[in-house]
């Protein structure tokens, strides 16, 4: 048996850019951090005694006898990449799926991550996340860019560049303390909305908008913030007001990004004391984060009131394995898989 935790993450700046059909021209990048919530992949080989061969777990449960059965894409296909069979999985997660956190794909990672250990393999971060990304663009054929699988392979505040060669992990330099205050100047709040997230990216990629300006606008405004990371002199709560101009922009790029609801829940929280913030993911729902100095909280937390807080601490990790019993495969008999 194998069970892996994988983080999710939460984009600050550059999402769009990770595009690959925008970062082949024009280059890309991301700013981002995973945080203290995560999903959890259990997996291992199916006892031989079932009438069925396959055994899956998630929002549904699938029992199949034929892997081309299996009504889960990113399951069905990556048993079929990395020649899986006999298997029983079981995903749980601490929120939930369809959210504006990357919660497919890192899903996605964690899923490889079980797999490769369950065959005795290891596969480093960069593997992972070369693979997820290509499972879900390539094999599934699900719109969206490169970030999301890049963040929860490898864990941490990161900028991840994107450029016709590929991409880079790099660190953001930041010191521990003032890490440690931006941390509790964000606050998170679900709006009880989840969509799909290649829904929006294919509702904003058929709109005739032409969003390269914008896009390019909030690659440079991931510059600034990085800078004011970086240095321990600038003024913190601009991070926060950055993040208003870059939401602002985002919005421009497709009607599917916002709703009046979720626009008026800003206004709202933005009104109440924030200096900024953004809804998370491709749009159209999910999640809210702001940036609140301490003293406006509370009045931010009055204005949510109808929504849930979402207390959160950055972490370093990435996905893992955390429980590793080796098993050894015994095909099934006269089954199909």
């Amino acid at each position: 048996m194998v069970i892996t935790k994988t983080p999710f993450r939460m984009s600050f700046f550059g999402g769009g850019t990770d595009i690959e059909s925008f970062f082949h021209k024009n280059g890309g990048a991301v700013l981002s951090t995973t945080f203290d919530k995560y999903c959890y992949v259990n997996v291992r080989y199916l006892p031989n005694f079932f009438d069925y061969s396959t055994e899956l777990s998630y929002s549904k449960i699938e029992r199949v006898t034929n892997i081309e059965d299996i009504q889960h894409p990113a399951i069905r296909n990556a048993m079929k990449m990395l020649d899986m069979h006999n298997i029983r999985l079981t995903y749980e997660a601490d929120l939930p799926a369809r959210s504006g956190l990357g919660t497919s794909s890192s899903f996605a990672v964690g899923m490889l991550n079980a797999f490769y250990a369950l065959k005795g393999k290891y596969a480093d971060k960069k593997k992972l996340a070369d693979e997820a990304i290509s499972l879900e663009r390539c094999l599934c054929q699900e719109a969206g860019g490169w970030q999301d699988q890049i963040a929860a392979s490898f864990g941490g505040f990161n900028r991840i560049n994107f450029n016709e060669n590929g991409y880079e992990v790099l660190p953001v330099i930041i010191s521990p303390g003032r890490k440690k205050a931006l941390n509790k100047n964000l606050m998170m709040f679900f709006t009880g909305f989840t969509r799909f997230s290649s829904d929006v990216q294919k509702a904003n990629a058929g709109g005739k908008r032409n969003k390269t300006a914008q896009l390019k606008e909030m690659l440079s405004l991931l510059d600034d913030a990085e800078g004011i990371l970086n240095d321990k002199d600038a003024d913190l709560d601009d991070f926060g007001r950055l993040l208003d101009h870059t939401w602002r922009l985002k919005r421009q790029t497709g009607a599917a990004v916002s709703t009046d609801t979720i626009d008026e829940l800003y206004e709202k929280g933005m009104t109440a004391g924030a200096l900024g913030g953004k809804l998370l993911g491709a749009g159209g729902g999910g999640f809210l984060v702001f940036y609140v100095q301490p003293e406006r909280q509370g009045f931010v937390r009055r204005a949510m009131k109808d929504l849930m807080h979402i207390p959160f601490e950055f972490e370093d990790g990435g996905t893992r394995v955390i429980h590793y019993s080796p098993e050894i495969y015994e095909p099934k008999t006269g089954g199909k898989l």
